[in-house]
């Protein structure tokens, strides 16, 4: 044990010597450039590990730039989106308040050339729609703004209904005139030809009645009120004749497109005179003063 034990030190002892002396010679002897052995070698290890470290060390950087540019651009782009989607909304407000502009601005010039009293309001209530049998809203005025019973209501392009039923202090009923019970006194404005517009179950939802089978009556013809009802004042927009057809009977069959969008309407005019007291009191469930 004692012999390999020795044998073994004298070994390291050798090599280490030998090494030493490696270094010592490297240390010593020059390359033909006058740098010495030793220094070339360490520097060329040194510059090799140094090498490999700093693609490490880029690789990673530029990983980690990637990423953050990534993550940048990503944040960016939500940001973006955003801005677009805020964008958007404004710009339908303010299509929204030009359009309800406009609305209030056509309104306003109903007003002034109706030389009649008239108060606006605006729908509330109800959404009308002929095909679904809805011809009836609510307005936002009633008996403290001087509402009443059977007053003509109107919208800038024509005639809309009447208010029905008792009006509450700051809410009114309004019966549409396509509702199958209205019905407003007309004539044709091109040849004088008078009747009755009434609430039709179809498409138009409008029909003139009463009108003899030898009146000149034409499509495109304009319907106005005639006044003879007691409700609506006289000249105002119905409607346009859409088809007239002759029939076997005395009267003609004509069907007529309404002047009002019935399914937009926001805003209103009522017209503040009373019905005539003959018509208020009638029964009939056609353009009378009563509710339906």
């Amino acid at each position: 044990m004692a012999e390999a034990e020795v044998r073994k030190r004298t070994g390291v002892i050798f090599v280490t010597a030998i090494v030493a002396q490696v270094l010592l010679v490297s240390a010593q002897v020059q390359t033909r450039s006058g740098v010495r052995v030793l220094e070339a070698v360490s520097f060329g290890a040194f510059a090799r590990v140094q090498g490999v470290t700093s693609s490490a060390v880029r690789g990673v950087r530029d990983v980690w730039s990637n990423y953050a540019e990534l993550r940048g651009a990503r944040e960016e782009n939500q940001g973006l989106k955003q801005q677009l989607a805020a964008m958007e909304i404004q710009l339908q407000e303010q299509r929204a308040l030009a359009a309800r502009t406009t609305k209030l601005q056509e309104l306003l010039e109903l007003q002034q050339s109706a030389e009649l009293p008239t108060v606006a309001a605006e729908v509330i209530g109800g959404n009308p729609n002929a095909m679904a049998g809805i011809r009836e809203i609510t307005i936002g005025r009633g008996t403290a703004d001087g509402v009443q019973a059977g007053m003509a209501v109107m919208a800038p392009h024509g005639i809309v209904g009447r208010v029905i039923g008792q009006p509450a202090a700051r809410a009114a009923r309004v019966q549409l005139l396509i509702d199958r019970y209205a019905a407003a006194g007309a004539l044709t404005e091109r040849t004088r030809a008078g009747g009755m517009v009434v609430g039709a179950e179809r498409q138009p939802p409008l029909a003139m009645e009463l009108v003899s089978n030898l009146q000149d009556v034409k499509p495109g013809d304009l319907i106005v009120t005639s006044g003879i009802d007691g409700i609506y004042p006289k000249g105002f927009a119905i409607g346009w004749v859409e088809n007239v057809e002759r029939t076997k009977g005395l009267y003609l069959s004509i069907a007529v497109k309404p002047a009002v969008d019935f399914s937009s309407l926001e805003e209103v005019l009522v017209v503040l005179v009373p019905p005539r007291p003959a018509l208020a009191d009638e029964e009939s469930p056609r353009g009378g003063g009563t509710a339906k």
